[in-house]
């Protein structure tokens, strides 16, 4: 006897659409295999148990290079590695040097943090057309921390030195304790944590401090003094600074900042018109270094015309040193905003390339990869890193290969630190600030998302505002916790005040849509199909329980399955309800996009089971998952409440045995639709 023939179907009436099959004759007909639970010590012993064929897979899993470096074709792919490389390490000069203004620290250190995690990102990095290295809104997170120990010295007592010296430290701590919590993120598997940061969020939070570094640049940009404030509304201060003492601003510095701003924009322009033509941007953030120091050197700036200048680089590698972490836990919370941030951006960005040009990045090792760089990164005196959205778009545009462009800018740097790096002395810090607030077009070009959420989703527009007005008004760490903590509660918002919807049947088919959207679609007398959007859960049980009731109450009321049958078929269908016990009103829970219930939904549910059935009003689920079915039946909920054969697999079969359940006169009526 096979399964058919178990659950009672003849053989003509095998075909699935031909009788309806709640879950307990699919669960006979399809041989349903139980999943088997493993206790806690079993899955731990599973994760630790380790073959030799699993040793190996998980050490070219956790060191990429190994795997991919052998097979590594010269033919095919050193011409595109070596250019890209060569071009992104030149690109490495300005932007670390300028960001390393941004966090607070000498511009060496900028080089230094383009040199180490590169070399770190070659070794156990996925991603091919990434470039690690300073990152602008990192840095000005950093520098917002950094900024208290300049406000903390005291100008008569402490020499520039030793208040730079205590800059770096709180850096390198800041980063060596970002880096150990990404790598106990990848221990614990929790890499998902960065998902918390909605697109809505990451935009509104670059954008804010996009403004931030613009409004900290203008005083480097006007040679006009202004105190780094923390707490309420500091760009706000250091613009006032600035407005208030315009008339003290440095011409030199004034007409560096304006000749420098028209070729950089000049410049951009060039490439934009001209990209389709060149083989690859000019590098005018180099040129602009370039002149800019050997103008410095000819006119003497710094000496005749007060024009501030880099000053010393020192010349070679910094020596290892481990961070004493002695300020560990002031520093806590701006590491993990960091390192949320951080590793944010490096997925996204790693996942666009990746779906861009067919091949495959592993978040989670990119998430080792990233804890690697900052933990050993600290160690050599780096500030905290991630992807760059500039130098990775150079190296897809000229087209990288493997992350052995990494390796070659890695040696473009390092060249720079031991050979050349003393000739940048004289560069004004006034061209850095230029460059700095000229590659922050593309972040400033965000507000462009106002009005196309003003168009789709209003709610996402006002988490973006509202992460926008909250860095601004409070620093960048405390700004971002703001941000989540709303975008959070506005999620709950949304499945808070999520309703149900009535469907109704298309006539001359079997689907099923909502009946204020279609003209057309029809209720079916005697019976109520509801279907619930979001999951059922303490903050929202209640209401859409409570909405059900109502829905079911005004059902029976103008949507009764009101029969007026002749005494044959009244007898017939008396008859027939001795076999088969029939319902006043039936109610179908579409349950398809519910994917958890709480045991306070559960336990509602129950309750409305009960009370319906009181009424005369039978309940039946229909496309409920199957992560939902397993918590009914643990909560026994099915099949006590509840019998198993009350739940169908879609809506159709559970309509049709609604109408089984329903007088005979009426059930030949529905059907002849």
């Amino acid at each position: 006897m096979d399964s058919a023939q178990r659950i009672g179907l003849p053989h003509q009436e095998r075909p699935h659409h031909a009788v309806p099959l709640d879950e307990t004759q699919l669960d006979i007909l399809g041989q349903r295999v139980g999943k088997k639970s493993r206790s806690v010590l079993e899955r731990v012993k599973a994760q630790c148990w380790c073959s030799g064929p699993g040793l190996r897979r998980c050490l070219l899993g956790c060191v990429p290079v190994v795997s991919w470096l052998p097979r590594y074709s010269i033919r095919d792919n050193a011409l595109g590695d070596l250019v890209s490389g060569l071009s992104v390490g030149v690109m490495h000069l300005p932007q670390g040097m300028a960001n390393a203004m941004l966090v607070g620290v000498p511009p060496v250190f900028g080089l230094y943090t383009s040199l180490y995690p590169l070399l770190i990102y070659f070794i156990f990095g996925t991603s091919r057309h990434v470039s690690i290295g300073t990152f602008a809104v990192l840095a000005i997170m950093i520098g917002s921390v950094t900024a208290n120990t300049e406000l903390l010295s005291n100008g008569g007592e402490d020499s520039t030195v030793d208040v730079d010296a205590a800059k770096v430290n709180v850096a390198v701590q800041l980063t060596f304790l970002c880096g150990l919590m990404q790598l106990l993120l990848f221990v614990l598997r929790g890499g998902g944590v960065c998902r918390w940061l909605s697109d809505a969020v990451v935009r509104g939070y670059t954008t804010a401090a996009g403004l931030h570094v613009t409004a900290l640049q203008l005083p480097l940009m006007t040679g006009i003094p202004a105190q780094r404030r923390t707490g309420l509304l500091p760009s706000a201060w250091t613009l006032k600074d600035v407005l208030s003492g315009v008339t003290s601003a440095v011409p030199g510095t004034v007409s560096v900042s304006v000749v420098s701003m028209v070729i950089l924009i000049g410049g951009k322009m060039l490439n934009e018109r001209f990209k389709n033509k060149l083989p690859t941007a000019i590098p005018w953030e180099l040129i602009l270094i370039v002149l800019g120091t050997t103008v410095s050197v000819q006119m003497d700036l710094a000496g005749q015309h007060r024009v501030q200048v880099v000053g010393h680089i020192p010349s070679g590698l910094s020596p290892p040193v481990l961070p004493s972490l002695s300020q560990a836990r002031e520093l806590f919370i701006p590491a993990l905003s960091v390192a949320l941030v951080g590793f944010s951006f490096l997925s996204t960005m790693g996942a666009v390339f990746a779906h861009k040009h067919g091949y495959r990045v592993d978040s989670s090792q990119d998430l080792l990869a990233l804890g690697l760089c900052n933990s050993i990164g600290g160690v050599f005196q780096c500030f905290a890193v991630s992807c760059s959205f500039s130098r990775s778009m150079v190296q897809d545009s000229i087209g990288v290969k493997t992350q052995m462009a990494g390796l070659v800018s890695a040696l473009v740097v390092l060249t720079i630190l031991l050979k050349i790096g003393h000739l940048f002395e004289q560069l004004p810090k006034a061209v850095l600030a230029v460059i700095i607030v000229v590659n922050l077009q593309g972040i400033l070009a965000q507000f462009k998302d106002v009005p196309v959420l003003w168009k789709s989703d209003r709610l996402d527009l006002l988490v973006w505002v509202t992460t926008l007005v909250s860095t601004l008004l409070f620093n960048l760490d405390l700004g971002l916790a703001v941000s989540v903590a709303f975008s959070l509660l506005v999620l709950v918002y949304r499945t808070q005040h999520s309703s149900t919807v009535v469907l109704g049947r298309i006539p001359g088919t079997d689907c099923y849509r909502d009946l204020g959207l279609y003209s057309e679609v029809k209720p079916l007398p005697g019976v109520t199909i509801l279907s619930c959007s979001s999951p059922v859960y303490f903050s929202n049980s209640e209401l859409i329980f409570s909405e059900i009731r109502e829905t079911v109450n005004l059902a029976q009321k103008e949507n009764a399955a009101v029969v007026q049958a002749s005494s044959s078929s009244s007898s017939s269908s008396s008859s027939s309800s001795a076999q088969t016990p029939t319902h006043r009103h039936c109610l179908v829970l579409e349950l398809s996009s519910v994917n958890f219930l709480d045991s306070m939904a559960m336990t509602a549910l129950c309750k409305l089971v009960e009370d319906l059935e009181v009424q005369g009003v039978g309940v039946f689920l229909a496309a409920c998952p199957e992560r939902v079915l397993s918590q009914l039946q643990n909560q026994g909920c099915i099949p006590d409440t509840l019998s198993r054969s009350c739940v169908f697999p879609s809506i159709y079969p559970a309509v049709q045995h609604c109408l089984s359940k329903l007088p005979r006169a009426l059930q030949g009526d529905l059907r002849e639709r």
